[in-house]
């Protein structure tokens, strides 16, 4: 049942005798003789995926800042997803590596499967992949029922949201990730795609890169109604008081705080990101009528 389902999410995974063979999102096969007993993750949210999958158990090492849920902070530290200790994932008897395609440097990858480690990339860019990535971490796993249970209440969820009727037009949003440089996302991220299931525009949607500088002119220029989002370098407080100390018309915008954690990293919790940005459009569209 599970190979269907994964067949469906574009991340085709099959029995072979005892083995698994699994294509991840490089369209590289990864053949594992028997479901992963040691895991190591190369980011955050590749961490909270094992977790939801029901592998927990598994995660010999896990990446720098894991620390969620909290079992995951007592786990042996291996690096970020830029800067690996080859040494340590090989002195933890790793055999499963889950990386980020869009944060692991493909020269990272390559130096991890040249010292004889299986790695699997993904790369979850909508919602409607998550899903997908937990379904196939629980078949490396051996944990299939438990990651169909948790992929299920993941679509469950983004269809409540999907459903909700949001009335008026659509707001225009700035959305912070990083305060200095002043750092936005494009509609290639999957916070621009919550902020359009929410009923919002991104006002820098357009631009090229993932995560765009941009400037006090132009964001002047973009119009927006309400600036969304936070970094982890400051607290709620400070965010709107920087934003006050603006010129104006920006120091008269609504200015919501947003959980970097919970929006940033594509993995279960991003569904209490996106209430949260929803919640938040929602009064503020209220407050403008």
């Amino acid at each position: 049942m599970s190979c269907v389902i994964l067949a469906m999410a574009g991340l085709l995974v099959s029995p072979q005798g005892a083995a698994l063979t699994v294509k991840d999102d490089r369209g590289v096969v990864i053949r594992l003789q028997r479901p992963a007993q040691r895991i190591v993750t190369l980011t955050p949210h590749l961490t909270e995926i094992v977790f939801a999958a029901g592998a927990g158990d598994r995660l010999a090492g896990v990446a720098r800042f894991s620390n969620y849920p909290p079992e995951a902070k007592a786990l042996p530290v291996v690096g970020d997803a830029l800067h690996v200790d080859v040494e340590r994932l090989l002195s933890l008897k790793t055999d499963l590596v889950l990386a980020w395609r869009s944060g692991t440097p493909p020269e990272t990858v390559a130096r991890i499967e040249r010292a004889g480690l299986a790695v699997f990339v993904s790369d979850a860019r909508r919602l409607q992949d998550i899903g997908g990535v937990i379904l196939a971490v629980a078949a490396l796993a051996g944990t299939p029922a438990a990651g169909a249970q948790a992929a299920a209440a993941f679509e469950r969820g983004l269809g409540e949201l999907r459903a909700a009727k949001r009335q008026g037009r659509p707001l225009r949003v700035f959305y912070e990730i990083w305060p200095s440089p002043l750092m936005t996302v494009s509609d290639g991220h999957v916070i621009s795609e919550i902020i359009a299931l929410c009923g919002g525009i991104n006002v820098f949607g357009g631009l090229q890169p993932l995560t765009p500088e941009v400037s006090i002119e132009a964001l002047l220029a973009a119009r927006p109604h309400v600036v969304l989002g936070g970094s982890s370098a400051e607290t709620p407080l400070a965010q709107a008081a920087r934003w006050a100390a603006r010129p104006p018309p920006l120091s008269s915008l609504p200015v919501r705080y947003i959980e970097p954690d919970l929006i940033q990293r594509p993995a279960p919790r991003l569904l209490d990101g996106a209430r949260q940005v929803c919640a938040h459009l929602d009064s503020v569209r209220a407050a403008r009528r």
